[in-house]
């Protein structure tokens, strides 16, 4: 099969391991965050714009399927090339830095050390945004609503931060 075949063929299990990878990390963060929100997190004072609890689950559910299609179409121009690992080295540092923030912000209640983490995730979003273009706009679009997402969160997570100072 031709290189440009297999990447216009979709590949069912591939795809159920990106999605996988990235609803674990969901659901094992949402292991630390859903006992606190009705707890630590409805003491905090929150601003004006902080969604209602119920909102947060649909939405990254959603994100995380747009991160796993992105990832997918990634996945299918894999190589040996540094340009690809480089990529595939951000991809995981976003999705770690994802993962951590949940534990930080509601498992250690460190509102601020959460604060630097997002600004990490957010810069590291932009770089994977960057990555993922050099092989699929496509790839590269789909994590646009997740920066936008964690622009807020971020916002979000500064204005806890002062409100609670």
């Amino acid at each position: 099969m031709s290189s440009a075949v297999s990447l216009r063929k979709f590949q069912f299990f591939p795809f159920i391991i990106n999605l996988l990878i990235v609803l674990a990390i969901g659901f094992v963060a949402s292991l630390v965050t859903r006992p606190e929100i009705p707890g630590w997190y409805s003491t905090l004072k929150k601003p004006s714009f902080n969604p209602p609890p119920w909102l947060f689950a649909p939405v990254w559910t959603c994100l995380y399927i747009l991160i796993a299609i992105a990832a997918y179409l990634i996945w299918k121009h894999r190589s040996r090339k540094p340009a690809y690992k480089v990529t595939r080295a951000i991809y995981f540092i976003q999705l770690f830095l994802n993962f951590l923030w949940s534990i930080v912000f509601f498992g250690l209640h460190e509102i601020f050390g959460a604060l630097v983490i997002i600004i990490l995730l957010w810069i590291s979003i932009g770089i994977t945004i960057n990555w993922f273009n050099k092989f699929n706009k496509i790839a590269g679009w789909l994590l646009i609503p997740y920066l936008l997402w964690v622009s807020f969160a971020g916002v979000l997570n500064a204005s806890i931060y002062f409100l609670n100072r």
